[in-house]
């Protein structure tokens, strides 16, 4: 099979040139050399002065994006900008250009609560102004309000809001939900033709992190993590910029609505419907649901989805057990084995059968305009859609595959940028815990440009599905095909590698 699409030399980012994604295997690998690095002293080989010079906005320009955001008007923060402009003529200091701008949000309820702590130290080392906590605000205000509000300064002819407003990096502090949160919001920046788009670079602070594994920047949180802060926003503002696919789900219900909905996925307005309708050859009853969502690293449907949708209850109903990534993994254990996937024999009820009794898979291949349907192995109990190659905590299950059956199944190498996703099953618990220790490979299904799930209840009124680590319970009807349709989104996400 070939690439979906191949990744020009440069962009016409502010940022400088993209470049071609890696295999992300090796850089997965090496996410734990990077937590144990970024513990000693690697951490303080970056000076606070000169970090500072990099990242930190003219005092004018960061009080006008932390005043448009907080009042969601831009007018707002240019009046701020203005009198931080006189406040400096009366002997304010106001320092000069900046290098590459950094833009800090944090989640305090990522992984082990680190956020209020690390939301202080960043204040000591860059200012309170360039630090957002998104239980406070939210990314679109900022996309809509404080960027909107440097582009409106550099109109009136500051060049140095012009600059800052090209040059501009994000980082994310959180876990995969998070950032693959960030990443949407931006993505509003092409609908709006208003780019460039800041790259996003990351620190770790969720459970599984395989979205910062895999742009170097870790798998966990650091130890010796007050100095280490300072390497990454360092490498925030100096690192080399990749490309990431998008992919856009569409959830197509008879009827019903689904409750508690995650972040990553909303509600599709009327207007909306009228779109997806003949883009998916099918026409919507006036009873029908819709709802739209992107995601970035993967999609599941089946036993893990349930066990990730039991921890996510318990984390907000008891947050005191949910104290760091280890109490975590031990609390999904746990959940995977009261819920059956290992102990419960696959015919004891309907909702533990294989997913073949309620899903129908169909892909499109690259350059292909028709669906093709894929039997769906009868022992399969969760698949799973995967974009980056790394799953649960930075595990390989898609496997390091070798050109003989890749060129015997048709399939390629992977890549986070090749229009391509994985797709593959794990079975009962057991198979799972093997594939997850990588001494055996998942059960491989398919790799496509886009894919479609045809789901029926049968005897089960619910089925559990994940995007990006937010689950959702999907009801299910008999009679009627509830449609999951994914299709790559036309333009590519932009991360800062970590790894230099």
């Amino acid at each position: 099979m070939e690439r979906a699409g191949e990744v020009s030399a440069a962009a016409g980012n502010g940022n400088g040139a993209v470049r071609r994604s890696p295999s992300t295997a090796p850089a997965a690998r090496v996410s734990i050399w990077e937590s144990v690095r970024a513990c000693g002293i690697w951490g303080k080989e970056v000076d606070k002065a000169e970090l500072r010079r990099q990242v930190v906005m003219p005092l004018h320009l960061r009080r006008a994006v932390a005043a448009a955001v907080a009042a969601k008007d831009e007018a707002a923060g240019v009046a701020a900008a203005s009198a931080a402009k006189e406040g400096a003529g009366d002997g304010e200091k106001e320092e000069g250009p900046t290098v590459a701008p950094v833009v800090v949000f944090v989640n305090s309820r990522s992984g082990g609560r680190h956020g209020p702590e690390l939301k202080v130290r960043l204040h000591e080392l860059i200012t309170e102004e360039q630090v957002f906590d998104l239980s406070v605000v939210k990314p679109s205000d900022f996309v809509h309000y404080g960027l909107s509000c440097l582009e409106r300064l550099a109109d009136q002819g500051d060049n140095c809001a012009k600059a800052a407003r090209e040059k501009i990096r994000i980082v994310v502090a959180g876990g995969d939900g998070t950032v693959g949160w960030m990443l949407g919001c931006l993505s509003d920046l092409y609908k709006m033709k208003r780019e460039p788009v800041p790259p996003t670079g990351i620190i770790p602070l969720g459970t599984g992190n395989d979205l910062a594994r895999s742009f170097g920047w870790g798998g966990s949180f650091p130890f010796g993590w007050r100095s280490a802060v300072k390497r990454y926003l360092s490498k925030a503002a100096t690192g080399p910029i990749c490309r990431l696919d998008s992919w856009q789900t569409v959830i197509q219900m008879p009827e019903g609505e689904i409750k508690e909905l995650p972040y990553s996925l909303k509600k599709v307005e009327p207007a909306d419907r009228l779109e997806i309708s003949p883009a998916n050859g099918t026409e919507l009853s006036e009873k029908a649901s819709c709802y739209k969502g992107v995601f970035y690293n993967y999609l599941s449907i089946g036993m893990d989805a349930q066990v990730a949708y039991g921890f996510h209850h318990l984390r907000d109903e008891k947050p005191y057990l949910a104290q760091g990534p280890v109490a975590n993994k031990l609390i999904y254990a746990g959940y995977s084995c009261t819920q059956g996937w290992f102990c419960t024999p696959c015919t004891a009820s309907p909702q533990l059968r294989g997913l073949k009794n309620i899903l129908r898979l169909y892909i499109k291949k690259v350059n292909c305009s028709e669906w093709e349907q894929v039997q769906m192995p009868s022992s399969v109990r969760s698949l799973v859609v995967l974009n980056l190659y790394n799953y649960g905590s930075g595990r390989h299950p898609w496997g390091d595959l070798k050109p003989e059956y890749l060129e015997k199944r048709g399939f390629v190498e992977a890549h986070s940028d090749d229009g391509l996703l994985e797709i593959f099953g794990l079975k009962e618990g057991w198979h799972a815990s093997f594939v997850m220790a990588e001494l055996i490979k998942a059960k491989h299904i398919a790799q496509a440009a886009a894919i479609k799930f045809e789901m029926r209840g049968g005897q089960w009124n619910r089925a559990y599905v994940q995007m990006d680590g937010e689950p959702w319970k999907q009801p299910l009807i008999q009679d009627q095909s509830t449609i999951l349709e994914i299709n790559k989104v036309p333009y590519h996400s932009l991360m800062i590698t970590g790894e230099q």
